[in-house]
């Protein structure tokens, strides 16, 4: 089995339009959760949201191609851009042959839906634009991917709600580890803050009207938010033969499935997801020292991942550091293993672990070191993240320092 090297990153949400601005502003703690702008935000009951701000399309894309884009694949393609820009690559000959692209989304074009059932149902409108089913479906992101690099390999969407991107990524790994690939470009995204979008997740009663704040006593809810995270997964050799500056090594994935219930979390689920990670890595959880957590922010969720990683770590998740940056940048749904992996690398390459910020009061089911409210300075050499989805589908992906 072949190593697995990450050797480009980039990213655009609700804490920056790339990675060095995301990783300041995780640093800092910065909360990039405010008030949503859009059509008709007046009529719901939710008026907050990790939104990418001041979003202009024509900034990063002709008009031929914002006809073709949705808000969610335009986030992917400014983060593909900043990855492979960053990696040094080139897929020509051979290496487009060998290269491929999967990305993670549990909507994918939501501003789409949203914009034409307002033009058909509500001005009565009887035709809508020739390009709106390529437009939004779910696997519009990575195919523009790969056209735009001419990956010719295996490319594919993955769509498993909030566990998209680690099962994405999780399964790029497989393909290079497995030698089926030399490159993959993987990730994800998701851009429901619209009307539509936000107005279906109020009915399930979930949502925060003031602030997200994971594993604290106080908290009330998650917080949606919108972006993208893109990847570059690479053959390690490869990486090594041509120079590449590798950012951290893929170690380890798992996958399980709670089988239970379509909304409620298992803590055997997700334990199983979590060891079955560190042995895939050939990982001692002693090794461990650092996870982000899926942390949304709802009772259910925070309780049931704090006794998932006491279980799976035993007397070491006392010393554990464990932090939800969705208290940050929001939940992105499909997209937010994506942007929560920019975290993971940040702990190992920076020694810098990101803060669960918006940390009030303790909750004695959540007694774990949440790093709370201020990021922390500390070395650590192999970590986990974790995602955990609606329907009780749960990934996590093991990283090694470099």
């Amino acid at each position: 089995m072949r190593r697995v090297a990450i050797t480009g990153m980039g990213t655009v949400n609700a804490l920056g339009r790339d990675v060095p601005s995301t990783f300041e502003a995780m640093r800092e703690g910065r909360c990039g959760i405010g008030p949503l702008e859009f059509r008709d935000v007046d009529r719901l009951a939710i008026h907050i949201g990790g939104q990418v701000k001041g979003w202009n399309p024509e900034e990063y894309f002709n008009r031929q191609q914002i006809v073709l884009y949705d808000k969610f694949t335009q986030f992917t393609l400014l983060a593909a851009r900043q990855a492979v820009e960053q990696a040094g690559l080139i897929f020509e000959g051979e290496l487009g042959l060998r290269a491929g692209v999967i990305l993670g989304t549990a909507a994918g074009g939501v501003n789409t839906w949203d914009e034409n059932y307002r033009t058909v149902y509500e001005e009565g409108k009887n035709r809508v634009h020739p390009f709106v089913v390529p437009k939004l479906m779910n696997n519009a992101a990575a195919s523009h991917v790969s056209m735009e690099y001419g990956l010719l390999g295996p490319s594919f969407t993955v769509a498993t709600a909030c566990a998209s991107s680690n099962h994405a990524m999780g399964l790029a790994f497989n393909m290079v580890r497995s030698g089926a690939a030399v490159v993959m470009l993987t990730g994800g995204s998701e851009s429901m803050l619209c009307f539509g979008g936000v107005k279906a997740w109020e009915g399930l009663r979930v949502m925060s009207k003031d602030a997200c704040r994971p594993f604290s006593a106080t908290r009330n809810g998650m917080v949606q938010g919108e972006g993208a995270g893109v990847f570059v997964f690479e053959d390690w050799e490869h990486a090594v033969a041509r120079g590449a500056d590798i950012l951290a090594e893929v170690v380890g994935f798992s996958m399980s499935s709670d089988a239970q219930d379509i909304v409620m979390p298992s803590a055997i689920g997700a334990e199983r997801a979590i060891t079955g990670a560190m042995l895939d890595a050939h990982m001692n959880p002693e090794e461990v020292g650092y996870i982000n957590a899926h942390g949304t922010g709802t009772a259910a969720n925070d309780k049931t991942e704090c006794s998932a990683v006491a279980h799976a770590f035993g007397p070491h998740a006392d010393r554990l550091m464990i932090s939800s940056t969705k208290s940050m940048h929001g939940h992105l749904i499909g997209g937010t293993g994506a942007v929560e992996m920019l975290a993971c690398i940040m702990a190992l390459r920076d020694g810098i672990i990101a803060p669960t910020i918006g940390y009030e009061e303790p909750d004695p089911e959540c007694a774990l070191d949440i790093v709370p409210n201020e990021a922390r300075e500390a070395q650590v050499s192999a970590v986990l993240s974790n995602a955990f989805a609606f329907g009780g589908l749960n990934a996590v992906i093991a990283l090694r320092k470099v």
